[in-house]
């Protein structure tokens, strides 16, 4: 992957690409640190290092601009929800399925019904933030001169604002850039809290805190083997075997050759374990919005819950499975391959084929689901178990590596691999594509 990168910069276009991608990376992240006018700036997202719900979700994604309060505290957040949505909206409205199939128009109106969903999105969510800590969230300098109300809808006209220039630069790195804008910001600010949260880590540590080195030591262990399980996670598949019978058409031959089609293992990369995570803590979200006094929601499905260990393990198998069946139709590629003169060896063309696929499907998605659930709950596992059984003595180190831990949540492991392993795949086929230029003229 460095090779590549080095090997990009010498090529003026590609470098070119690069720098604006750099800037507009950088303008993102000064957002994310320009306070929001209302917000108030002792604003706490509560007792983050301990549980990891809907807010702080949120922060981790935006690059801790939530807990920041700047203008672009909700970050893409809207986006990617929305984009989820109108993805399934996809498949079971048959007139949208239509237009996604419509060629440039159709996939033009979808995105603006995607940016549409996105704003109303944002206006949810930043009312969420404002309701539900509507003691907190406001700044008392100014709900002591003014209504607290228009406070709130000042806060949230420029949170939904920053949210809607987030999607604009996104769409700008995509469109100037290198690689896809969203999942660059979304990349850059799982990177940005993981920092800043080692930061904190690294402070304790010089202020005197030597237990901490040992907890940070065997995170960083830890982290470099969780990378290396997703790295081989999303390199597994397998390669189902089509062969092409031979035509002859006028005085040449086509076909007679070899092919496969590749079934990957994670071939729903960390989709089932957003839609799960959001699942369990959207109804988070509306009780601290309506009802703020209840807590049962909490402490029965809170993080470090046995209940919410059990459901968001079924919760991932079962997505897993919708979601493989939304980007895998055997019957459409059974189609395909009967179109083109394929067939599989064994395997007698149309239906069994697509039953055949089907089954291949089915099994390794069920593999896949089983290491997406182990590697989502391994952490809450690990750190339930040390809650329940440590003593007392230990609460204080348990507490620094859960830190660590919503650093670099599985979630966020899994979006920044896919993010750079999607990014170095992106340099080598423009690299590819210039040098074949190349050659040919």
């Amino acid at each position: 992957m460095f090779k590549t990168i080095i090997d990009a910069f010498k090529v003026k276009e590609i470098r070119k690409k690069i720098f604006i991608t750099l800037l507009l990376l950088l303008v993102y992240r000064i957002g994310c640190w320009i306070p929001c006018v209302g917000f108030n700036p002792e604003f706490i997202l509560g007792d983050s290092e301990t549980s990891f719900g809907f807010f702080e979700l949120m922060n981790m994604i935006s690059g801790s601009a939530l807990a920041n309060c700047s203008v672009l505290a909700l970050g893409v957040s809207p986006y990617i929800t929305a984009s989820i949505v109108i993805q399934l909206l996809t498949v079971a409205i048959p007139s949208l399925e239509r237009l996604s199939k419509s060629g440039e128009d159709g996939r033009r109106k979808i995105s603006l019904y995607t940016r549409i969903a996105a704003l109303v999105l944002a206006i949810a969510q930043a009312v969420g933030i404002v309701v539900a800590y509507s003691g907190q969230a406001l700044d008392p300098n100014l709900t002591g001169s003014m209504p607290e109300w228009l406070v709130g809808c000042g806060v949230v006209l420029i949170l939904v604002a920053g949210a809607m220039f987030t999607v604009w630069l996104g769409e700008r790195i995509t469109d100037l850039g290198i690689g896809n804008g969203t999942s660059l910001l979304i990349f850059v600010g799982i990177l940005s809290t993981a920092g800043s949260n080692i930061g904190k880590i690294l402070s304790a540590v010089f202020a005197g805190e030597l237990t901490y080195l040992w907890y940070l030591a065997i995170f960083l262990v830890a982290i470099v083997g969780i990378f290396a399980f997703i790295v081989f996670m999303d390199g597994g598949e397998r390669r189902v075997q089509v062969q092409y019978a031979k035509q002859i058409k006028g005085r040449k031959m086509f076909g007679g050759q070899s092919n496969y089609i590749p079934v990957k293992v994670n071939a729903t990369g960390v989709m089932p374990i957003i839609f799960a995570s959001a699942l369990i803590t959207f109804p988070q979200l509306l009780i601290s919005i309506f009802w703020p006094d209840v807590t049962w929601y909490s402490d029965w499905l809170g993080t470090n819950s046995w209940l919410y260990i059990v459901l968001t393990a079924i919760l991932i198998l079962v997505f897993a499975f919708f979601y493989s069946k939304i980007s895998f139709d055997p019957d459409d590629i059974s189609k395909r391959i009967q179109q083109q003169g394929g067939f599989i060896p064994g395997i007698r063309a149309g239906k069994p084929t697509a039953e055949h696929l089907g089954k291949i499907s089915s099994r390794i998605t069920l593999f896949g689901a089983i290491l997406l659930a182990i590697l989502a709950l391994v952490p809450s596992i690990a750190f339930k178990l040390i809650g329940d059984f440590a003593p007392a003595s230990a609460i204080e180190g348990v507490a620094a590596a859960s830190v660590l831990i919503n650093a670099f949540s599985t979630t966020g492991l899994m979006i920044v691999v896919s993010v750079a392993l999607e990014l170095e795949k992106q340099l080598s086929a423009q690299m590819f594509v210039r040098n074949h230029k190349g050659f040919l003229n």
